[in-house]
C-alpha cells in the first residue's frame, strides 16, 4: 500500500502525533451559492479562508430564522459569496428589461443572515453579489444594470484569475492599509451594483468610470464590501487575512462580554412605554429591549423613571405607572429577565441566564416634598434616586439652575440622609457643583454620577471637572460615563473614539476603581459606533485594543458600581 493510501499512518502523524490535535482558528461562515438543486461553492473562497489562517464552513441558503441564528451563534466572521442578480422586488422595485438571471433561493436567507450577522456586530465581507447583498440589507441602493452608464467592461470574458481594469481607493480606508496603494487591479464580474451605499457604508473604492467598487463601514464596524472576485486573484489574500484578524478579535471580545456581568447605570427607554412598544421585540423605536440586551450581551439595565421639570403634580403617579409597566414587562418575559433589587439579585439573575432590569428615578421631585415617598419607592426596589434634572427642584439646585438653594436644601439634606438609611444610592448627575460638593459631605456612603462626562474635554455644565471627579473618588464614589453627544463634543458630531476618550480621561483622574458606564440610551445618548444595546461590546473591543485586562474591564463594565451599590445598601438600617 501507497503512503497515501495509507491514511491511518497519516492521521497518526498529522493529528495524533502531538496535543493538542488542533490550533484554535476563527470560523468563517460562508454563504453557499444555489443550482441544479446543489449548493454550490467555489473553491476560490474556502482555500482562500484556510491560507488566511481560518476554518470554512458552507453556509445552505435557507430562510429558517433558527438555523440562521444558531449558524450566527457558532462562526466568528461572515463571506457573502457572489452569484447571480438580486430580484430587485426586495428593494421594493420592478425588475427593468435588461435585468440578469435572478436566484430566489438565496435572496431571503442571504437578507436575513446580513441583518442578524450586523445585529451581532460579526466581521463581514461581501464579495460581488456579496456587496449588494450589503447595499440591500442595510439600507442602501442598487441598480438593476449599469451597461448604460458604464464605460468599461464590468463583465469581463477573460479568465477570473486576470484582473482586467483598476480601482481607485479612498485614503485611509482598510483597503489602503491592506494594499498600500492608491489603485489597484482587479477582475470584474457583474451588471447589477451598488449605487448608493446608503448611511451604513461609505464607498472606498470605484472604478474609472465611477462605478462603486467597494464600501466600508461608517459606523466603526468590521464589514466592508468589494465588487471584484478577491479570492481569484494573487493579491487578494489580505482582505481575506483581515477577516480572519477581525474575526480572531470579535470571538475574544464576544466570549469576555458574554463572561462578565455588564451594567448600563442610566437608560430612559421607559420613555418610550406610551408608545406601546414591545420590549420582547426588536422594535426600531427604542435603543434598548429584549434582542438588543441580548445582542450586546447586555446583562442588567437600570431603567429610571424620568420625572420632566415642567411636572407640577402627578410625580409620584407618574413613576409609579413607569414602575408598574416595568413590573408587566418582567412579568411577561420571565424566562428571560428578572427585576433586581438588589447585587443578590442580579448575580442570581446572571447565573440564571437572565437578564435585569433595575429600577431608578431621576429627578427627586418624584418625592411631591415628602419624605414618606422616598420610603414607598425603596420599598419599590429603586437602587438609586438622581436628586434633580435640569432645573433646581425642592431637593437641591441643577446645573442648569437658577441657584435657588445655593446647593442642596434643608429638604434635601433630609433626602440624602433618609437615602442612605433606606440603602438608596445618591446620584448627582445634573447637579450643580454646589450641590454635588454639599452631597460629598452630607452623604456617609459613596454616591454615583450615572450618567456624566469629561468637563476637560468637553466644557459643558453637566460634566464633571476633574476636581469633582477626585473629589468623588476620594469618597469612595463611581462616575459613569455617558454617550450623550453634547457632553462628548461640543459640536454634538462625537463618536465611539469620543466616548473613549472620555472614559480614559476619567479613568487617568480618578482611577480604574471608580469609573463605569451609563449609556442615557433613549435619552438621547447613542453615538455612532455604539448607537445601542446591541452594540455595547464594541466598548469592550476597544478597552482590549487599548490594552485593559479582564479585570480591568470587569471593573469598568459593572464591579465599581456594584461596589458602591453593595457598601449603600449593607449600610440600610
Amino acid at each position: 500500500m501507497t503512503e497515501l493510501f495509507n491514511w491511518e499512518s497519516l492521521l497518526a502523524e498529522k493529528v495524533y502525533a502531538h496535543f493538542p490535535e488542533a490550533e484554535e482558528k476563527p470560523v468563517i461562515g460562508i454563504t453557499g451559492n444555489y443550482a441544479d438543486l446543489n449548493c454550490k461553492l467555489a473553491e476560490g473562497y474556502y482555500k482562500s479562508v484556510m491560507k488566511a489562517g481560518g476554518v470554512p464552513i458552507v453556509i445552505p441558503p435557507l430562510a429558517d430564522t433558527d438555523v440562521i441564528i444558531n449558524t450566527l451563534n457558532h462562526i466568528d466572521g461572515l463571506i457573502l459569496s457572489g452569484g447571480a442578480d438580486y430580484d430587485p422586488r426586495y428593494a421594493g422595485e420592478e425588475p427593468e428589461p435588461k435585468l440578469g438571471e435572478i436566484n430566489e433561493e438565496r435572496d431571503l436567507p442571504e437578507l436575513f443572515i446580513t441583518r442578524l450577522a450586523y445585529n451581532r456586530q460579526l466581521p463581514i465581507l461581501g464579495i460581488c453579489r456579496g456587496i449588494q447583498t450589503l447595499a440591500m440589507a442595510l439600507g442602501g441602493r442598487v441598480k438593476q444594470d449599469i451597461t448604460d452608464i458604464s464605460t468599461i467592461n464590468h463583465s469581463q470574458e477573460e479568465d477570473r484569475h486576470q484582473a482586467t481594469h483598476t480601482v481607485t481607493i479612498e485614503e485611509g480606508s482598510i483597503l489602503s492599509k491592506l494594499y498600500s496603494q492608491p489603485a489597484i487591479h482587479v477582475n470584474s464580474l457583474h451588471h447589477q451594483a451598488v449605487c448608493h451605499p446608503g448611511e451604513r457604508f461609505h464607498v472606498t473604492a470605484k472604478s474609472e468610470d465611477g462605478i462603486i467598487e467597494a464600501m466600508e463601514s461608517s459606523e466603526f464596524k468590521s464589514i466592508m464590501g468589494v465588487q471584484w472576485h478577491p479570492e481569484c486573484l494573487e493579491d487578494g489574500l489580505p482582505i481575506f487575512e483581515w477577516l480572519i484578524k477581525e474575526a480572531a478579535t470579535f470571538r475574544k471580545v464576544d466570549d469576555l462580554q458574554r463572561s462578565i456581568i455588564t451594567i448600563d447605570s442610566h437608560c430612559d427607554t421607559p420613555m418610550f412605554f406610551p408608545q406601546e412598544v414591545d420590549f420582547g421585540k426588536r422594535d426600531d423605536r427604542i435603543l434598548v429591549d429584549l434582542h438588543k440586551m441580548d445582542e450586546g450581551h447586555l446583562a442588567a439595565s437600570m431603567m429610571v423613571a424620568y420625572i420632566p421639570q415642567t411636572m407640577t403634580k402627578g410625580q409620584k403617579e407618574m413613576a409609579d405607572n413607569i414602575f408598574d409597566k416595568i413590573g408587566e414587562i418582567v412579568k411577561e418575559h420571565k424566562h428571560a429577565i428578572g427585576l433586581a433589587k438588589s447585587t443578590v439579585d442580579l448575580v442570581a439573575n446572571f447565573g440564571a441566564g437572565k437578564k435585569s432590569i433595575m429600577l431608578g428615578i431621576e429627578n427627586g421631585a418624584a418625592l411631591e416634598g415628602k419624605i414618606e415617598n422616598l420610603r414607598h419607592f425603596a420599598n419599590r426596589g429603586i437602587v438609586y434616586m438622581t436628586l434633580c434634572h435640569n432645573g433646581d427642584n425642592d431637593i437641591c439646585d441643577s446645573a442648569k439652575g437658577e441657584g435657588t438653594h445655593n446647593g442642596i436644601s434643608e429638604f434635601g439634606k433630609e433626602v440624602v440622609k433618609e437615602m442612605n438609611r433606606l440603602g438608596v444610592m445618591v446620584d448627582m448627575s445634573h447637579a450643580s457643583e454646589k450641590s454635588f460638593y454639599d452631597a460629598i459631605q452630607l452623604s456617609e456612603y459613596p454616591i454615583i454620577c450615572s450618567h456624566s462626562s469629561c468637563r476637560a474635554l468637553c466644557d459643558h455644565p453637566r460634566n464633571l471637572t476633574d476636581d469633582q471627579m477626585r473629589a468623588l473618588a476620594e469618597k469612595g464614589g463611581v462616575m459613569q460615563v455617558t454617550l450623550y453627544n453634547g457632553f462628548l463634543r461640543t459640536d454634538g458630531k462625537a463618536t465611539i473614539e469620543d466616548f473613549m476618550n472620555h472614559l480614559e480621561h476619567a479613568i487617568e483622574v480618578m482611577g480604574i476603581d471608580h469609573v463605569g458606564i451609563g449609556t442615557d440610551f433613549d435619552g438621547d445618548g447613542g453615538v455612532p459606533g455604539v448607537a445601542n444595546a446591541a452594540e455595547l461590546s464594541q466598548v469592550t473591543r476597544r478597552l482590549l485594543d487599548r490594552g485593559y485586562s479582564y479585570d480591568d474591564i470587569q471593573k469598568i463594565w459593572a464591579m465599581n458600581i456594584i461596589r458602591v451599590m453593595m457598601e449603600v445598601q449593607n449600610a440600610k438600617a
